[in-house]
């Protein structure tokens, strides 16, 4: 089965994990750990001169790795990349929402103004929540 082959692709099993670098290590683990509830499920520290934080997104096969150090500074946040948490039940949101404690931002993409509630971590990427379909 190679290149043009007429046979369908099938899909493997696999784990997600999203990788993203910060200079706030402490504060954002905090943020996604302590008020978003995301378990945490490891950590390590000076690996070729990075630190780091595995937090497990629960009912998923994804984890969220935050890591410092290396020799380049954190990427800067946009307003359309985004973290997106899908909740079951409204009351899930509102808990959330009130261990982040914080003013819920009005985000770029109108579809998750409608749809979602927007908050700012401490390096200023957004996380979203929003209930499953």
């Amino acid at each position: 089965m190679g290149a043009g082959s007429d046979e369908p692709h099938r899909a493997h099993p696999a784990r997600l994990r999203v990788a993203r670098h910060t200079d706030r290590l402490e504060q954002v683990v905090a943020f996604y750990r302590d008020r978003v509830g995301l378990p945490e499920r490891g950590r390590f520290a000076d690996h070729d001169g990075y630190d780091g934080v595995f937090l497990d997104v629960p009912g998923s096969a994804a984890e969220l790795e935050l890591t410092s150090g290396g020799s380049h500074p954190a990427p800067a946040p946009h307003p359309d990349s985004l973290l997106v948490l899908y909740l079951e039940t409204r009351e899930e949101i509102d808990a959330i929402a009130a261990r982040i404690d914080q003013p819920p931002l009005v985000p770029a993409n109108p579809y998750w103004e409608a749809n979602g509630v927007t908050f700012a971590d401490p390096d200023g990427f957004q996380i979203v929540l929003a209930m499953i379909d």
